[in-house]
């Protein structure tokens, strides 16, 4: 079997060694930089249950190259934002055969995107639970190990997973990729978009009653769009996704020191996504596919989420440098003021 892994980012990483180790040739398509790095080091993932590292077959910056090893998978990793780039550049490339898609993206809506390219027989989704930073270009570490899902009903699930599984990784097969998918985006939303606005880390957001009253109108939000898209809750490797509606039903002197405990706990001390974006003064975040998605499809089945659709709009604000989105830094009651008059 041979898997094409985009880029050498933490979790392309990942899926490289722990499919290099369970015997997969790789092919790696990476930028320069990156390439020069894999072709000398190949791939390296550093954890607590020892050193895994994989030399890739083949390391290109060209989909032609990377297409005529005729790849059983291509293991998708990339930011959501540079999804539509990725596909326009392989469409032109890509043959008659579709390989499978194995989708590890956070967020909703990039399934659908590759769906369109390869058929929707052909993507896997998949999501990772478990915290992988970055040492280097194709040098990962795991820096709290959850695990990995991967949906049920494609011919190369079951193998996916016992790679994982081998590979020491808590591994579980889902029948409904819509329920692992949302149920993930639900514990990305958590502190993500407020510590971005007001340079905060999530347990000083926690700390505040205001704060998190704005917290919970925006989980809630996705979790009505969620019971109106028929997609329960579900727990993911080693995150009991189940919990958070039973705590955001508790009165809120109780819920949120419970909530902060976990989304502070998790993240290890690190900012969220969106915030190491914007100030790594990158032009998008992934806010798109997460308060976005939520916002889009709050307004297919007729409800309304206007807290995740502000946060939206000023996460897209901040990154395209707005004064207003900015003047929320270290101002809670601006942004409050702002989310309440959306």
């Amino acid at each position: 079997m041979r898997a094409l892994v985009i880029g050498g980012g933490a979790i392309g990483t990942l899926a490289a060694t722990v499919l290099g180790g369970a015997g997969w040739e790789i092919v790696a398509l990476a930028r320069p930089a990156t390439a020069l790095a894999l072709s000398q080091d190949g791939y390296r993932l550093t954890s607590p249950k020892g050193d895994q590292g994989v030399q890739p077959a083949l390391v290109t910056g060209g989909w032609g190259a990377a297409l005529e090893t005729r790849p059983d998978l291509i293991v998708v990793a990339v930011k959501s934002y540079d999804t539509a780039a990725l596909l326009a550049e392989l469409r032109p490339a890509l043959g008659a055969e579709r390989p499978a898609v194995l989708c590890l993206q956070n967020g909703v809506d990039n399934e659908a995107a590759l769906a369109k390219v390869f058929g929707a027989e052909a993507v896997i989704a998949g999501t990772v639970t478990t915290a992988v930073g970055m040492r280097g270009p194709g040098w990962a570490e795991v820096e709290r190990d959850r695990g990995v899902g991967i949906a049920s009903g494609h011919a190369l699930s079951e193998a996916l997973a016992e790679a994982f599984t081998t590979a020491g990784h808590r591994t579980q097969l889902f029948g409904s990729a819509g329920s692992m998918k949302w149920s993930k985006l639900l514990t990305n939303l958590i502190g993500n978009a407020t510590s971005a606005l007001l340079d905060w880390p999530v347990a000083r957001i926690y700390s505040r009653a205001d704060l998190y009253a704005i917290e919970r109108r925006m989980l809630r939000e996705t979790l009505a769009v969620m019971r109106a898209l028929g997609l329960p809750v579900v727990d993911l490797p080693g995150v009991r996704v189940r919990l958070v509606p039973l705590v955001l039903a508790l009165p809120a002197w109780l819920g949120r020191p419970l909530l902060g405990r976990a989304a502070g706990g998790g993240r290890g001390g690190k900012m969220p996504s969106f915030h190491v974006d914007v100030f790594a003064g990158k032009p998008l975040t992934e806010v798109a596919w997460l308060n976005g998605a939520v916002a889009r499809y709050a307004a297919r089945v007729k409800l309304q989420a206007p807290v995740n659709a502000a946060l939206t709009a000023a996460l897209n604000a901040a990154t395209a440098g707005q004064s207003f989105a900015l003047a929320f830094r270290d101002d809670p009651q601006a942004l409050m003021a702002y989310i309440d008059s959306a």
